[in-house]
């Protein structure tokens, strides 16, 4: 009898299928304190328990994206540890702040499943959901990730879910209390306000980052994410560890401080893709298109919804004549954030 578990291939999938991740997470301070060591993190409202309250919050929350990594690090063990790609995102809402000394859990429901022309692989769609101890939702998306076939049997016919190519505005949850109208330009470190931005515009981050070995293998370990294709350098036919997809998004993130100082909090996810692998010793630069703006029932607080590209070249350059992503192309997020009126 064996008593150790290969993870799920393709075939394990069944459509409708709700999957309830093991180990639960109590994330804490030090969560934040390795969040803005291994980024770039400067946002002031994810830094600073003063700054957030004078935004009418009780302290500061983690950072959204310690959300985000959490719920995924959950699902990885039953969704792609047997991944050969994290593909794309879609329909991502965060719901409610996750506050130092919370417990995280999280559930997938299988909502598509196709099997690959090569036949050596498939692509299964789900729909995470993370919780926190008193079963309020924290964040829910969809994700699709292509996973290696056990063999080469029959396949379920193809399944591919319909989703909204942008999350409703009028959707998008504000944490309760939210208010910028005392916002502190100066402490937040620029004065650009949501109607100083229009859509169409193009900000480069100006800075990079080049990513260490060490840094990327701690933060996987850090959100828990045993996806092998990260670990282990035989599952590629290069020897090389592919970097997680989300270590690119956080740094992209941080990097987008600089010119979006004042996008303090990320509520709904778009449509994201991974558009080429990333591995050690590459730098990452970002930029961010414009592209809409969205007011909230809060006036003080507007929504703008962002394209954000992180590369290895210039800025503002995206596909080529072909329509495909540029090879130095790493990520293209569309995400809304929350920005002071």
């Amino acid at each position: 009898m064996t008593r150790t578990n290969p993870g799920r291939f393709f075939e394990d999938f069944r459509l409708g299928e709700v999957i309830v991740h093991a180990v639960p997470r109590t994330v804490n301070l030090g969560e934040r304190a390795l969040y803005h060591a291994l980024y770039p993190a400067r946002h002031a409202l994810h830094s600073s328990d003063t700054f957030a309250q004078s935004c009418g919050l009780p302290f500061s929350p983690l950072d959204d994206l310690v959300t985000f990594h959490t719920v995924l690090g959950k699902s990885v063990p039953d969704i792609s540890v047997n991944a050969v790609a994290n593909l794309g995102y879609a329909e991502g809402r965060w719901i409610t702040p996750l506050w130092p000394g919370d417990t995280v859990t999280a559930t997938s429901e299988v909502i598509g499943l196709k099997e690959n022309s090569s036949g050596t692989s498939g692509v299964v769609w789900v729909r995470t959901t993370g919780r926190n101890q008193h079963g309020e939702v924290l964040m829910s998306y969809a994700r699709w990730v292509m996973v290696r076939k056990r063999g080469t049997g029959p396949a379920p016919d193809p399944v591919v879910p319909d989703l909204a190519a942008v999350v409703d505005p009028a959707t998008l949850a504000l944490p309760r209390g939210l208010d910028f109208a005392d916002y502190d330009f100066a402490l937040a470190g620029e004065p650009h306000r949501w109607g100083d931005y229009a859509p169409g515009e193009v900000i480069d981050h100006v800075d990079g980052v080049t990513i260490e070995e060490a840094e990327h293998m701690m933060a996987t370990r850090l959100w828990q994410n045993t996806a092998k294709v990260h670990f282990d350098a035989t599952q590629r036919p290069d020897g090389r560890r592919l970097i997680y997809g989300g270590h690119v998004i956080s740094l992209a993130r941080a990097l987008s401080f600089n010119g979006l100082a004042n996008a303090q909090m990320i509520v709904g996810l778009n449509a994201g893709s991974h558009a080429n692998p990333c591995f050690a010793g590459d730098t990452v630069r970002a930029w961010s298109e414009v592209l809409d703006r969205a007011e909230t029932r809060v006036p003080s607080v507007g929504a703008l919804r962002l394209r954000l590209v992180a590369k290895k070249g210039a800025a503002g350059q995206l596909r080529g004549a072909d329509g495909k992503y540029l090879p130095d192309v790493l990520l293209d997020l569309d995400y809304w954030v929350l920005v002071p009126r």
